[in-house]
């Protein structure tokens, strides 16, 4: 399995973004000195494509792949393919509050800690659906590492389109995300435009 070992905060700086989009609340104390140069079209494209993907943690094949299956799809292939990658069951898990960052809500996911509709998954790229009831096993529960999370998390901003108890460590998805939804400062148009070329 290929894993991104880059540092967060090098990558946010090299990508112009803050740290708190990924659940981190340190700050880079470095200036990006290559602020100056002017980007081409293409430059601006793939820094948009970068961002994406490092935000949700994705790499370049299934990347590739959400955007064909966003393409395929009715309506909007740039909103398409955000909501989709918005609806991962790891990105949901750090939407809801029981994991810091992205990486640990993987993390979370892989070790088997998630139960989506009361049956274990593992697979943090699975999509949820409108309806399904997420929450912890009842192994995890008793840990105390999800009460120190969920303690950090708890002021974190909940998103309309899911429900969330953090008393009983689990959450219901009320209704699939539209672009409005997503906080991310990511302009899809320009990924759509550099992948159809």
């Amino acid at each position: 399995m290929a894993v991104n070992r880059v540092p967060v905060l090098k990558r946010c700086r090299a990508l112009g973004l803050e740290p708190s989009y990924l659940g981190y609340d340190k700050k880079s104390k470095r200036q990006n000195l290559k602020a100056g140069k002017k980007v081409s079209e293409y430059g601006l494209q793939l820094r948009e494509k970068q961002k994406a993907k490092f935000i949700y943690g994705v790499l370049e094949k299934p990347f590739r792949n959400y955007y064909n299956k966003a393409d395929r799809m009715k309506g909007m292939t740039g909103e398409n393919l955000m909501v989709m990658l918005e609806r991962r069951l790891d990105n949901v898990v750090f939407r809801m509050g029981l994991a810091r960052t992205r990486r640990e809500a993987r993390q979370v996911v892989g070790h088997k800690h998630i139960m989506v509709n009361g049956k274990k998954v593992n697979i943090p790229s699975y999509l949820i659906k409108a309806g399904d009831v997420i929450e912890l096993t009842e192994k995890a529960r008793s840990m105390q590492r999800y009460k120190e999370i969920v303690e950090v998390t708890g002021g974190r901003l909940v998103p309309d389109w899911m429900e969330v108890d953090l008393e009983g460590l689990k959450g219901t998805i009320k209704n699939l995300p539209t672009r409005e939804m997503i906080d991310v400062p990511v302009n899809e148009m320009l990924i759509v435009e550099l992948y159809s070329k």
